[in-house]
């Protein structure tokens, strides 16, 4: 079951996208081995590849702080229909999953949840190793 502080913490996070080249506000919330929740938002930036997910925001909240191990990633979008994690934050969420079978929950405006795990998302990562 998805909690709803969840969801909400990652709405609040894409309130404060910095985002304004793509218009495309998205926030996250994770859960870590520990319990502790850790946030994070999109922020983009005019060189492309330096922009950062709200996915690998988040995670980084959680490394900065000690934790580790992904438990449940929340991703939240202000569209009509659920956004899964791009191909560059699934294979850092399998990083920090270290084998957990970590669940992810896409939301978005309508009632409409993408529930999934990232063994599913990303069945070949090179974190196995």
């Amino acid at each position: 079951m998805l909690d709803q502080s969840l969801i909400k913490a990652a709405k609040q996070a894409a309130s404060n996208s910095y985002s304004p080249y793509s218009q495309f506000k998205v926030g996250a919330c994770v859960v870590t081995d520990d319990g502790n929740h850790y946030s994070g938002t999109n922020v983009e930036n005019a060189s492309l590849g330096l922009t950062i997910c709200a996915e690998r925001s988040a995670i980084c909240q959680a490394i900065s702080q000690g934790s580790r191990g992904l438990q449940t990633v929340v991703v939240y979008t202000p569209t009509k229909t659920p956004t899964a994690p791009c191909g560059a934050c699934r294979q850092f969420i399998r990083e920090f999953s270290k084998g957990v079978d970590t669940r992810i929950f896409s939301v978005c405006d309508s009632e409409d949840v993408l529930d999934t795990t990232i063994n599913h998302l990303l069945p070949h990562a090179f974190s196995d190793f």
